[in-house]
């Protein structure tokens, strides 16, 4: 049984949170916190397996009590947000602390009914995350070799995928690359209200310029490409240069963006040096892609079991044999400057 502890300060949210995870045979809602001060008390009492965990209350806000929680006492939680710009913005930065996922706050409490099976689906894959792994990565020193005397090779292209955890995974690689590292394309399942703030934060703490993907856009070496929330990303070909290809063709695996169709589109360009890591996620995007990429004799990575928040997407490649290389977060970041 799932035990969740709801922390909002609105009775009506926790209310009809509480209706919605008690409808189901393996959730149980053992309490309703309205602020950070009564939650402390009552993880403490009751031992909750998840929290969800609004983001604006009184006394402490949902970040600082985030930041202590996971400090203290490390617990899968799902965030309570509303998507607006600034909300969108304190989301990932609660991503970056650690919040396993977030479940977005509609205006009307009848929203939340309209994503009942998404809200209980988000607390079962919680109560599987190893969000005791995800705050020991930076303190974990890069391992293999010294990226501050990286010098630039001739690598065409870094590829990475990665779905839930992975805000906190791509920041602690593309925050451990060079400024003249190779270029590198992301797809991180993100919608549309992240993708330009995610890309905007990551290029404020990193070397390299990190931007939102667009259309046609040339892929440079020191430049890391995000790929836009419902678009897929894909890298073509303009001449004798690399570019960024977007469009809104069907979900793939799931999902738009895909990492599927990114490594898929890579595999189909004439051969180049190419590396590429599929990191923490649910489900199995990517790893088809993976193996595609494999197959045409690049070199590919996947996060270990014990380095992911949750170890679905990796997981896949492993078991369909999609990678070359099966390695901690800590080693990544050195390994993709190796290639």
């Amino acid at each position: 049984m799932i035990k969740v502890l709801i922390v909002d300060d609105s009775a009506v949210i926790r209310s009809v949170l509480s209706e919605i995870l008690s409808s189901v045979n393996d959730i149980t809602v053992v309490g309703g916190a309205s602020d950070p001060y009564e939650a402390r008390e009552m993880i403490k009492k009751l031992k909750p397996d998840v929290v969800t965990l609004d983001i604006e209350m009184p006394k402490m806000d949902g970040i600082t009590f985030l930041k202590n929680l996971m400090r203290l006492h490390p617990l899968p939680v799902i965030m309570i947000s509303t998507l607006t710009e600034r909300g969108a913005a304190i989301t990932l930065q609660a991503l970056s602390l650690g919040a396993v996922d977030y479940v977005e706050k509609p205006d009307f409490s009848e929203g939340l009914i309209n994503q009942a099976n998404d809200i209980v689906a988000k607390v079962r894959m919680a109560a599987g995350a190893n969000v005791a792994r995800s705050f020991v990565s930076d303190s974990v020193p890069v391992a293999s070799c010294d990226i501050a005397r990286y010098s630039a090779k001739d690598c065409n292209l870094i590829a990475i995928g990665a779905s839930t955890g992975g805000v906190e995974a791509i920041q602690y690689i593309v925050n451990r690359m060079p400024e003249n590292c190779p270029p590198i394309v992301v797809v991180q399942h993100i919608p549309p209200q992240f993708s330009a703030s995610y890309a905007c934060r990551l290029d404020k703490e990193s070397l390299p310029h990190v931007q939102e993907a667009s259309n046609n856009l040339e892929i440079k070496s020191g430049n890391v490409y995000i790929a836009p929330g419902d678009m897929h990303l894909t890298v073509g070909k303009n001449g004798s240069k690399l570019v960024c290809i977007l469009n809104k063709s069907d979900k793939v695996s799931g999902h738009r963006p895909s990492v599927d169709v990114l490594f898929s589109s890579i595999a189909k360009l004439p051969q180049m040096k190419c590396i590429a890591t599929l990191l923490t996620g649910m489900g199995e995007d990517g790893a088809h892609g993976l193996l595609e990429l494999k197959n045409k004799g690049y070199h590919t990575i996947a996060q270990n079991k014990e380095s992911s928040i949750v170890w679905g997407m990796p997981g896949s490649a492993v078991a369909m044999k999609a990678h070359c290389e099966e390695l901690p977060l800590s080693r990544i970041p050195a390994r993709l400057l190796q290639n």
